[in-house]
């Protein structure tokens, strides 16, 4: 929580900051300091009546709550009626403006979702909600409709609009902790060919992973944080930033969040990978194996052994979902975890997933229960074999040498992530 007493320079304020992304983006946006300031409902008051800072950008749950301290609004933010980024100007009034209307556009934009025509439907009735459903009917949406947990317009109900073509998230229901969470089905849509999370803890809602199955365009919010805090930062410094920025640290952000995630059959040397990969990028690494045999006190095989392969399974969800849910991690799994569809979206929600091929014959068979022999291990490729290609992003050849498969993967994330 806030201490009484300190002041700041720039910063974020809200109810619950410990997982947001805003100080990461704004250390490259500029050298000012910018710091997260987590307040209850009754601190909000006498820290914006202190004007012990300088500018602030504002979230969940005070988008609404700052107007009345405003001395004046912009134009956006007095339309929109939400505000989420503050000024204290020279003469020591305070400025409320909304940079949220650009981003979510340039999110949207990024995505390649128009608007123009468009029957949209947005989730929540918050400051978010106000400022994209602004945006959706600036940009010539035929008809938005708000829809919340009561009323005439909720979640329900909500399956009578069936011709929908977009559908916005701008609730918190999925966001981490709750990762998995979701208040409708895409599915029941059947017209639908955009869906926007303002979400992006984690990079991929459950919502988002079903759009990306349906092949909805889609986009989470990450690109909208980027995006709203390089307009925050022009407003602190009265400096324009060029757009090129807005790329720039997104990729950088991205690359810094996504795990690196390495699948593929037993004995394909996705350890060894993974462990060199970690090291070499300076991150924390994680087998799921190995976070299983540690919890139990017991190897894979002797689970096995003991309790059977379903036992086995249920400590898998587990250790995947928890290593899922995080950022910035190496994370090998065991080759049939991915044939949970329930793992592969939590593999899938934070990760960049990397496919390890080796040939059968160089597969290590040792103290492997399902996989002791060639014609076992023909039979489980097989099988597994299309999961593995559908759901990676990236295949990596290990039959030579542990450091070329490494060189080989580690070259495709600075690639891709621009580092």
């Amino acid at each position: 929580m806030y201490e009484k007493n300190i002041s700041v320079e720039y910063g974020l304020i809200g109810e619950k900051l410990s997982h947001s992304y805003s100080q990461l983006i704004h250390s490259r946006l500029g050298s000012y300091r910018y710091e997260l300031i987590s307040l209850a409902p009754d601190e909000l008051d006498p820290f914006l009546k202190s004007r012990a800072f300088k500018g602030l950008n504002v979230t969940i749950p005070y988008k609404k709550a700052v107007i009345p301290y405003c001395d004046e609004l912009s134009s956006a933010a007095r339309r929109i009626g939400s505000v989420n980024t503050l000024l204290v100007r020279g003469d020591g009034t305070l400025y409320g403006h909304n940079t949220d209307y650009d981003g979510f556009l340039y999110a949207a934009k990024s995505a390649g979702i128009s608007f123009a025509g468009k029957k949209v439907l947005v989730l929540g009735s918050g400051g978010t909600s106000l400022t994209s459903r602004a945006a959706a009917e600036d940009s010539g949406a035929s008809s938005v409709t708000t829809f919340s947990r009561s009323g005439k317009y909720n979640y329900e109900s909500i399956y009578e609009e069936k011709d929908a073509d977009i559908i916005i998230n701008t609730t918190p229901v999925g966001m981490y902790p709750q990762n998995g969470a979701a208040l409708i089905d895409l599915s029941r849509f059947p017209a639908l060919s955009g869906f926007i999370d303002v979400i992006y803890n984690p990079l991929r809602t459950a919502l988002m992973l079903q759009a990306e199955k349906l092949g909805i365009l889609c986009t989470s919010g990450l690109p909208m944080l980027v995006a709203q805090a390089k307009s925050a930062a022009e407003l602190f410094l009265s400096n324009p930033i060029g757009d090129g920025e807005t790329n720039r640290i997104y990729s950088s952000l991205l690359g810094e969040i996504t795990n690196i995630v390495l699948i593929g059959m037993p004995g394909s040397g996705k350890t060894s990978i993974g462990r060199a990969v970690a090291l070499q990028l300076g991150r924390s690494f994680v087998d799921t194996d190995e976070l299983i045999e540690e919890r139990a006190g017991m190897s894979v095989s002797e689970i096995f052994s003991s309790f059977g392969e379903a036992h086995f399974r249920r400590l898998e969800r587990e250790a995947v979902s928890e290593a899922g849910k995080e950022k910035g991690l190496v994370i090998a799994v065991g080759g049939g975890a991915v044939m949970n569809e329930q793992n592969r979206d939590a593999l899938r929600q934070n990760g960049r997933i990397y496919l390890i091929t080796r040939d059968l014959e160089r597969l290590a068979m040792d103290n492997r229960p399902l996989s002791s022999s060639l014609d076992a291990l023909r039979e489980m490729k097989l099988k597994r074999e299309p999961v593995y290609k559908d759901l990676s992003d990236r295949a990596i050849e290990n039959n030579g040498v542990l450091a070329d498969a490494v060189k080989s993967l580690t070259e495709d994330y600075y690639e891709v992530f621009g580092h």
